[in-house]
């Protein structure tokens, strides 16, 4: 168990019908309590990391922790860096150390797209380093029609001839998702996520899952979607837990005892996410 490869434990969340959740993190707390929520539900969880944020914190810290603690538990767990928009970001993940990376060119003209992850593919498969890509539009919650315009949405046809051109490991599809907060409720489109999973071959990536109606979810999950990228609600969870410890008086000044105070809400948080994903109940 342990450390595995992500693109692993999607085929056998595939298999086995049910959802892996994929944490976006941000240090050693958010990186822990995630995976032990993991491990008291038996289930294999992703760790990830948005490069947005190696202002705060470098790739390799994250990459050697995740991976470090994961080596350390029983259940499955991958690390992956998410969302790197350039070759040389993607590049910087493999280097320092992730073992899955996403190059996401989906902002650039399909064939630009099909060019970039290609040449990402090229690189990793050298190194035995998984890669998840992006077609169409996951646009911004902040944006109405970046959720309402199947525009955006991920066009079959040319999802097939995406994966066969590149060779990604994975695919995260526009189907009426988006980043962030959304300002309007998120219908996502059933058909096409069937359509996508009957047409492709390899596992598919919802981002934007947080405050997406836990009916709408349970229903990705069941007709196929593999991966569900959690980031704002847990951000938010961890915010809200130390808003209450502080507001209580309850560690007086210690900010070392306050890391550590929102360890079982997060693990609550995280546990009520895997089960969510896990509408069949599978455990290893």
């Amino acid at each position: 168990m342990a450390l595995v490869k992500v693109k692993d434990i999607l085929i056998h969340a595939t298999e086995h019908k049910y959802g892996v959740a994929a944490i976006n993190t941000i240090n050693v707390e958010t990186i822990k309590y995630a995976i032990l929520a993991a491990e008291q539900e038996k289930v294999p969880l992703i760790i990830q990391f948005y490069p947005g944020l190696c202002d705060y914190v470098a790739l390799k810290y994250i990459a050697y922790t995740a991976c470090d603690m994961a080596k350390k538990v029983s259940v499955p767990i991958g690390v992956h860096l998410d969302h790197s928009n350039t070759y040389e970001i993607a590049l910087s993940g493999i280097r320092d150390g992730f073992p899955s990376v996403m190059i996401d060119g989906s902002s650039l003209k399909y064939d630009e797209n099909i060019t970039l992850t290609k040449d990402v593919v090229r690189v990793a498969k050298v190194f035995g380093i998984d890669v998840e890509a992006e077609l169409g539009h996951v646009g911004s919650g902040s944006s109405v029609d970046d959720i309402t315009n199947s525009q955006h949405y991920t066009n079959v046809d040319q999802a097939v001839q995406f994966v066969e051109k590149t060779g990604c490991d994975s695919l995260a599809v526009a189907v009426g998702n988006a980043h962030g907060t959304y300002v309007k409720t998120p219908n996502l489109d059933f058909r096409r996520i069937s359509e996508l999973r009957s047409a492709l071959n390899i596992p598919l990536v919802l981002h934007g899952c947080s405050d997406i109606p836990r009916e709408q979810i349970q229903e990705a999950v069941n007709l196929g979607m593999s991966k569900f990228n959690i980031a704002t609600e847990y951000f938010r969870a961890l915010y809200r837990s130390m808003e209450s410890t502080i507001t209580a008086g309850k560690m007086k000044d210690d900010g070392v005892s306050l890391l550590q105070s929102n360890k079982d809400d997060m693990i609550r948080f995280v546990v009520d996410k895997i089960r969510l994903l896990n509408p069949n109940k599978f455990s290893l």
